[in-house]
């Protein structure tokens, strides 16, 4: 089952095509609201502020929503110092403790806007001066509800988080091809954007703010409900958005637990069982391990899960990391691989069982 999963990703991807867009962004017609919900990033706003202010989109047709979603270090200060520049501040101050700050900063942002088109980033990204009026012209052209685009982690420090990048990877691809083969499934939020009125039409995060995680992937599912086929992925280089790998074990864990959070949560039930279905492939590598101490069948039928299993994702993963420009990643995978079976199997338990900690909060 899992190799036929990997078929159906394979597929995917080769579907999406590059889209045409337009040579220039000044013919561009949309009102855009770009929003960012930011909380102690006091040593990264600002870079993606001044890359913001570089795009070569419209500025009369761009709109600038960053929330602080109660920063303690210096982050409001640094996005206030940007008024001048049309970037708009505004403070959460809610006192009620609630589950999801994330959903709720970028609901009352979604208020204030003035945009017909929401774009959502996050206050770590970098991007290229092309990267909005690619977007943009991506909705214009091809007349989507939603937009699902890339995210790739760069500037690498460490060996650890090389590997991270070769996962990211992955997990952006599956995205794209569920994208590619006519079904949304997942996307990231950090590259994400949809119409204004059909955030409202689909009651916006209602039903799904009980979960601190899920503003991309529990909307788009909303989203894909109702309008199944109308959500793209954009498959541009120039739309690239990039993000940094988690330093530590400990940050790339609870990175992880808060995505897998949400696993349960999807509408669409079909992907659970996939996702449940992967989980048991993984685990039966690790059973047929533990069994071949003692009868050697089991090794020869373990050896032979991860080699088809080492193929076929290396199968799926050239054509990503060529798109990314990173395919000399690949020769990581025969040492990610092995490694993946351990972690996605730990994450699948625990991912959905305790609370964990995201911008310095207990949540779940």
């Amino acid at each position: 089952m899992y190799l036929v999963v990997l078929v159906y990703l394979i597929k995917g991807w080769a579907a999406l095509r590059s889209p045409k867009v337009k040579a220039d962004p000044g013919i561009l017609g949309t009102k855009v609201t770009l929003l960012i919900a930011a909380r102690n990033e006091e040593e990264n706003i600002r870079l993606t502020i001044e890359d913001i202010l570089a795009q070569d989109f419209p500025k009369h047709l761009l709109e600038v929503i960053i929330v602080d979603d109660h920063s303690t270090d210096s982050t409001a200060d640094i996005i206030r110092s940007y008024a001048p520049q049309g970037i708009t501040l505004l403070q959460m101050n809610e006192a009620q403790k609630l589950n999801s700050y994330k959903k709720k900063a970028i609901a009352e942002a979604i208020k204030l806007s003035t945009g017909d088109l929401i774009v959502a980033t996050d206050a770590d990204c970098r991007m290229g001066p092309h990267w909005l009026s690619t977007v943009v012209s991506y909705y214009e052209t091809e007349h989507p509800v939603m937009i699902s685009s890339p995210v790739a982690y760069f500037q690498e420090k460490s060996f650890f988080e090389r590997l991270q990048t070769l996962e990211f990877s992955y997990l952006i691809g599956i995205g794209a091809s569920f994208i590619g083969n006519g079904r949304a499934s997942t996307c990231n939020g950090a590259n994400f954007c949809y119409r204004k009125d059909v955030f409202y039409e689909v009651g916006g995060f209602s039903g799904i703010d009980d979960l601190a995680s899920g503003d991309d992937e529990l909307l788009l599912q909303k989203v894909a409900e109702r309008y199944p086929g109308r959500i793209g992925f954009l498959k541009s280089r120039e739309a690239i958005v990039y993000t940094h790998a988690k330093p530590t074990l400990a940050e790339f864990m609870q990175q992880r637990r808060r995505w897998a959070s949400k696993s349960t949560k999807y509408k669409d039930k079909s992907v659970v069982a996939l996702a449940v279905g992967i989980w048991l492939f993984n685990l039966s590598l690790l059973v047929n391990a533990a069994l071949s101490f003692y009868k050697l069948v089991f090794f020869e039928v373990f050896a032979l899960q991860l080699l088809l299993k080492y193929i076929f994702e290396a199968a799926f993963l050239l054509p990503i990391t060529s798109f990314f420009k990173r395919s000399g990643l690949i020769v990581l995978l025969i040492i990610l691989s092995p490694i993946h079976v351990l972690y996605f199997v730990y994450v699948g338990l625990i991912g959905n069982t305790s609370k964990y900690q995201w911008k310095g909060r207990v949540v779940k």
